[in-house]
C-alpha cells in the first residue's frame, strides 16, 4: 500500500484528496480542497472518484488504510496519509469548516 505524511501531503499539488470520515467529522474541521466520500457509502459512490490518482484520509489513518487496500484491490491508485487530519491539525496546518 502507498502512503504519505501529512508533511508530503501538504507539499503535493494537483492530486485529489478524498476523506473518508462521516459527514459530520468531516463538517467539523477537514483538510482544505478534501472531498468527503465517507468510508460508509463509498462503495455507492465509486464513479465518483478521481481518474488518476488521488490520496485518502481520515482522522488517524485506520479507516482510510482500509479504503486504500480496497481500492487498490480494484486497480485505483489511492494513497494513503498516515496519521490522518488529527496529524494534519497537530502540525498545524490549516483546517477548513
Amino acid at each position: 500500500m502507498q502512503t504519505i505524511t501529512v508533511h508530503e501531503l501538504r507539499a503535493r499539488t494537483d492530486v485529489p484528496l478524498i476523506d473518508v470520515r462521516e459527514a459530520d467529522e468531516f463538517a467539523a474541521g477537514h483538510v482544505p480542497g478534501a472531498v468527503n466520500l465517507p468510508m460508509s457509502t463509498i462503495g455507492d459512490h465509486l464513479d465518483e472518484l478521481p481518474d488518476g490518482a488521488f490520496d485518502v484520509i481520515c482522522q488517524v489513518g485506520g479507516r482510510s488504510a482500509r479504503v486504500v487496500q480496497a481500492l487498490e484491490a480494484r486497480g485505483y491508485d489511492a494513497t494513503n496519509v498516515e496519521g490522518g487530519t488529527g496529524e494534519w491539525a497537530a502540525a498545524g496546518y490549516p483546517i477548513e469548516r
